[in-house]
């Protein structure tokens, strides 16, 4: 399948890379077609490129990476619904939104993508657990901190 896409150009995408949403993102419900777009300068992010909208990619990341006690519940219908036969089968990513100002670059932790690697269906859930919110500061992530902790043992510099 080739994709035009503003951001990447014309992509090349074989029709087993191809994502469908079973359960779109809010606000993109018109939207059911995907693919992952990914750059080696960007690791560990990845762009979600709309196959049908050439302008419309969303940045996503594992939100493991940044907050690695991160767990959300899911229940046996939604795992139904993506036809999951091992739960290794399926990957968890988050939105990510940068702002004007970078520093400021947060994850949306309430609204988990979850893709079926196997059959490369996905959904946007929705979590109710207060804990979680679409504004979480990638720097104030757990992750970070332990990471700015340890540089600042390792530093010479007293």
């Amino acid at each position: 399948m080739l994709i035009d896409s503003l951001r990447f150009g014309s992509l090349d995408v074989p029709d087993n890379r191809v994502i469908t949403m079973i359960r779109p993102i809010l606000g993109f419900e018109h939207l059911s077609s995907f693919c992952l777009v990914e750059h080696d300068d960007l690791r560990p992010f990845m762009w979600l490129q709309s196959t049908d909208e050439a302008h419309l990619a969303f940045l996503i990341v594992n939100p493991a990476l940044f907050y690695p006690e991160y767990r959300i519940h899911i229940n046996s219908n939604e795992i139904a619904e993506l036809e999951v036969a091992k739960p290794d089968d399926v990957e968890t990513f988050v939105i990510v939104t940068i702002p004007d100002t970078p520093t400021e670059i947060s994850v949306n932790l309430q609204g988990p993508i979850l893709i079926n690697t196997v059959n490369r269906r996905a959904k946007q859930l929705v979590l109710t657990n207060a804990a979680y919110t679409v504004d979480h500061r990638i720097l104030d992530a757990p992750a970070m901190q332990r990471s700015t902790e340890t540089m600042r043992e390792a530093s010479p510099i007293a």
